[in-house]
């Protein structure tokens, strides 16, 4: 037998637990690869230690290189900084991954998959932000500050064309909004096409100014094939793209760097319904599945998402807000027996 590869696990809040537990079961039956070591974050953190990010969570990441992470809650006042943020630029994930595709048919958008890669470190998220007083109104002007470096748009832009090799993709857009904001996603677009050179006659490149991207991804979503772009940008249309598929309960994510990887469901806590049975596990399960990818284990990444599709269209066994009537617990099961 070989070794088990080291896992940081975050169960997260809400609904995390429970969706955090199916995806242990589901990967148990399949002949898990992981050694997990379970940590806190978020609220269940706060209660633990009055931490929403101890630093045994950090040190348990640090150490593997790998986590798999629930939806997180980030205490709301008391200077609490954004989690995901905060993890993302302890461990430098440059790279946001959201692939979309269609799972169930006969909604209003057939046969969509599409991947969007996001740069995950800078533009507006670097939150420089500040106030400026005017007569007697201290917070007057609100400013805020993004910026772009040279070398990130190269190494964000690259990352995408070399996913689009590895993975046999045909086309990667090149999402910005040069014709107005021309320094800061004007020095986007220009790594973008220079690198865009370097893979001619392997993939197409193409430029898409964002508004007319948002346009055109509900008119006609098939043109696209990958998509990188900015961090607010990516932002905004990873979720856009989400919609095109089911919503975010069907939208698996992955934060990439040079020494780490995060994986995580993207979507809320949802506390009004955590321990209810009524959770819809399929994103946790989707980045699980990019997770097994990332770590080399293509064949059970593909077992895995066989069978996710498997129990959704051929046994049609589907959670509440999938229109189905299984719950959480019932779904899991499905998916288990269902591993080929």
């Amino acid at each position: 037998m070989t070794d088990k590869i080291p896992a940081t696990l975050i169960p997260g809040d809400g609904i995390g637990p429970e969706i955090t537990q199916s995806v242990v079961d589901i990967l148990d039956a399949l002949g898990s690869p992981f050694a997990w070591d379970s940590q806190l974050a978020g609220m269940a953190a706060m209660a633990d230690g009055g931490d929403p990010l101890p630093l045994a969570t950090i040190e348990s990441i640090r150490r593997t290189g790998l986590a798999l992470k629930g939806p997180l809650t980030t205490p709301v006042g008391g200077g609490f900084k954004s989690i995901n943020v905060t993890l993302r630029k302890e461990f430098e994930l440059f790279a946001n991954l959201r692939p979309a595709r269609t799972l169930i048919p006969g909604g209003r958008f057939e046969n969509i998959d599409i991947v969007l890669v996001r740069e995950n470190l800078e533009g507006f998220y670097a939150a420089m932000e500040h106030y400026m007083p005017l007569g007697h109104d201290a917070k007057a002007i609100a400013m805020s500050t993004g910026f772009n470096t040279r070398a990130e748009c190269r190494r964000i832009v690259t990352y995408a064309f070399e996913y689009a090799v590895k993975n046999n993709r045909r086309k990667v857009t090149v999402v910005h909004k040069a014709n107005i904001l021309k320094a800061l996603t004007g020095l986007f677009l220009e790594e973008g096409r220079a690198i865009a050179k370097e893979y001619e006659g392997r993939v197409e490149m193409n430029e898409r100014i964002v508004d007319a991207c948002a346009m055109q991804l509900v008119m006609d979503p098939w043109q696209f094939d990958v998509i990188v772009t900015t961090n607010l940008f990516g932002d905004i249309l990873s979720d856009q793209i989400a919609g095109l598929v089911g919503g975010l309960g069907m939208a698996p994510g992955a934060n990439i760097g040079t020494s780490g990887a995060i994986f995580e469901a993207v979507h809320g806590s949802a506390p009004d319904i955590a321990g209810k049975n009524v959770a819809n596990p399929t994103a946790m399960l989707l980045s699980t599945a990019l997770m097994l990818q990332h770590v080399g284990r293509h064949d059970l990444a593909a077992r895995l998402d066989k069978a996710i599709d498997h129990t959704l269209t051929v046994a049609k066994v589907r959670t509440r807000d999938l229109g189905g009537e299984a719950g959480t617990r019932e779904f899991t099961d499905a998916i288990r027996h269902h591993l080929a």
